[in-house]
């Protein structure tokens, strides 16, 4: 009696198994249809019934149960208040810089630095410039800096190109100041990072420079002074 019991749960086991696969592999398929390039991480239930949550990098969309429709947007919980969509994004965005590297970003940080913010910047940038004039302010109040670039005018502009020669330069902090202070910089290529960092602002919806991110993956679209920035982190960090 035990042993079929066994058999018939193993049975069952294996039924909802396939079904679930199944299910996958048909809203997987839906998604690609509507997002052909998109890299989709993971679908699964979401809070709201009958509908799924994709997860696409630091993208997050919900598609109906049958794969009819796909919704782009967030969803709250109207008891709550809260924006169950933003927490998972920001997630998303997290990751995504974890998986970069700071081996592939300008890092300037204090000895002990109490936060990491990352920064998508254009060497060419009025508030790009003036956030980088204040970077030893950053540095006072114990937040790291670490720069990808995001040339807003595209691969071979002129940005783009000063990008590229300050992360070939010897000294690339120093060459990111010269760039950034509207100084002359030697010409230089190299194998680079500056076209994978262009792909990942893309990818998080950024479209403008600076754009500050913060540890948890939460953007800050902008230019923030340092002092304003540390109370902000400290009291983020508080809650």
């Amino acid at each position: 009696m035990r042993t079929t019991s066994i058999l018939l749960l193993a049975t069952s086991l294996w039924s909802f198994n396939a079904v679930a696969d199944q299910q996958q592999d048909m809203l997987r398929a839906a998604v690609a249809k509507l997002a052909p390039g998109a890299k989709v991480d993971a679908i699964t239930p979401s809070t709201v019934p009958g509908l799924y949550e994709v997860q696409a990098g630091a993208t997050v969309w919900y598609i109906t149960d049958d794969g009819r429709f796909l919704i782009d947007g967030d969803v709250y919980d109207v008891d709550t208040r809260t924006n169950l969509s933003a927490a998972k994004r920001e997630r998303g965005t997290a990751k995504a810089l974890d998986a970069m590297g700071e081996e592939n970003m300008i890092v300037f940080s204090p000895d002990k630095p109490d936060y990491t913010v990352s920064v998508f910047t254009d060497v060419e940038c009025g508030y790009c410039r003036k956030l980088h004039r204040e970077i030893d302010q950053y540095m006072d109040a114990g937040i790291k800096i670490r720069y990808l670039n995001f040339p807003r005018a595209g691969k071979n502009s002129s940005a783009y190109n000063k990008a590229v020669s300050v992360w070939c330069a010897k000294d690339q902090k120093a060459a990111l100041t010269r760039a950034k202070n509207g100084q002359t910089i030697p010409s230089l290529k190299c194998d680079n990072p500056v076209d994978e960092q262009m792909a990942l602002g893309e990818s998080l919806g950024i479209t403008g420079t600076p754009t500050m991110v913060l540890e948890s993956g939460e953007m800050l679209p902008g230019y923030v002074p340092a002092r304003k920035l540390r109370k902000l982190l400290d009291a983020k960090s508080a809650n």
